[in-house]
């Protein structure tokens, strides 16, 4: 239960600048999951919550939600970007538009709030500081770096580490030789109540046989599912016994279909489609493991935190935040081959008492994440950065590291 004191000092309105596309259908504003749910906790700290992104007017992809909050508007940008030319181009010509648009959007706001990396966060970054001193970033790549790294995320962070910028930068991780302001960050998109089911359902997890396997996510390139079907291969060859479920939509989605049908998996793999949040943690109670073989910078992958509440083994590649993660409460990869994730497959089995303590540690590590725990840190970090009284009475958990 949330009660803004009268006569607190707390901003009324707060402008989100974003690249995530939004989608109106009927009354009902709708975007990805995991990012909707954390704005419904930004809605709960000011009187009105103001989002600048783009906005289509058609029926969202599934693993899309609506937002709950009645004081969130949208004020829709021009939708920009891409890696063609032809992209480039367009952001170019587009440019004057973004940054009219952008700058009309901030003159109403009493504070700002920039989400990176990405064009329209590049943009917000150079303006935010012009039109408040009341602003804060947050950088949801890898803020150490990264090969892949596109132009705009560099230039982000330099800018978001430079006195330009003069508000706190959430990031996912703790890096040395920051500035203070530069302040480690960790959510879930998972309620208390959630957090304390997935516990439950934790102490009680065994590996069975044929083992679980799920991987969720978007069904695009860099995430490589394709080395997780080519490992499910290896390892019905060795004689393992599995069911796998890939849950999500995607532009890779006929390719892999193609590949698991093309490999004998048929009867072993299913495809699902994306589905609500609180039915896709269904999937983590049925889940023995879950893989995440993607190299390509992740920032902080909720789909494994929330995994682990479950007390779900998982199996990632070891960069970014996920040695963090699941150093002593999972399995790192070196690279992510389908070798690899196969070995993995047949230790956990193998090893059922060792599995069962990472089970466990995985849960206990998890669950001090929660969106409750989002809301609360949040108006701590805002009261300290911004100079403010206290604004809310909410219940304490942790979320920054």
């Amino acid at each position: 239960m949330i009660t803004r004191h009268a006569g607190g000092n707390m901003p009324e309105t707060l402008l989100i600048v974003s690249h995530v596309v939004h989608y109106r259908r009927g009354d009902q504003l709708l975007a990805y999951g995991p990012y909707a749910r954390e704005v419904d906790i930004w809605a709960d700290l000011f009187g009105r919550v103001v989002i600048a992104a783009p906005c289509r007017d058609e029926a969202p992809p599934g693993h899309c939600v609506p937002f709950t909050r009645p004081n969130i508007s949208i004020a829709p940008q021009i939708e920009a970007g891409g890696d063609t030319w032809r992209h480039k181009l367009h952001l170019a010509a587009s440019l004057p538009s973004l940054l009219f648009g952008l700058s009309r959007a901030m003159a109403g706001a009493d504070a700002i709030h920039v989400r990176c990396p990405g064009n329209l966060g590049l943009l917000g970054v150079l303006l935010a500081p012009v039109f408040s001193r009341r602003v804060i970033a947050k950088y949801a790549g890898q803020w150490n770096g990264f090969d892949s790294d596109s132009w705009a995320g560099r230039v982000e962070k330099y800018l978001l580490r430079s006195r330009w910028w003069c508000g706190p930068v959430t990031v996912y991780g703790e890096w040395q030789d920051q500035p203070p302001h530069v302040i480690p960050f960790f959510t879930s998109m998972m309620t208390t109540a959630q957090v304390e089911h997935a516990t439950r359902v934790a102490a009680g997890k065994r590996l069975g046989t044929p083992l679980r396997v799920l991987f969720a996510g978007l069904l695009e390139p860099r995430k490589r599912v394709h080395a997780l079907l080519d490992a499910a291969h290896l390892a019905l060859g060795r004689g393992m016994r599995l069911e796998v479920v890939v849950l999500g939509d995607g532009p890779e989605h006929a390719n892999l279909v193609e590949q698991a049908r093309g490999l004998g998996l048929s009867e072993v793999v299913r495809f699902l489609p994306a589905v609500p949040f609180d039915r896709a943690l269904e999937w983590y109670e049925w889940a023995d493991c879950l893989v995440l073989p993607s190299r390509h910078s992740e920032g902080w992958p909720k789909v494994i935190a929330e995994a682990m509440s479950y007390g779900v083994l998982c199996v990632g590649v070891d960069h970014g935040q996920l040695q963090r993660m699941l150093r002593g409460r999972g399995i790192l990869l070196r690279e992510g081959s389908p070798a690899e994730i196969a070995d993995s497959w047949e230790w956990l089995v193998t090893h059922p008492e060792q599995s069962r303590i990472l089970s466990e540690r995985s849960s206990e590590w998890a669950r001090q994440y929660s969106l409750d725990g989002l809301r609360e840190a949040l108006n701590q970090l805002l009261t300290k950065e911004w100079r403010l009284p206290a604004a809310l009475t909410v219940a304490p958990s942790k979320v920054f590291g």
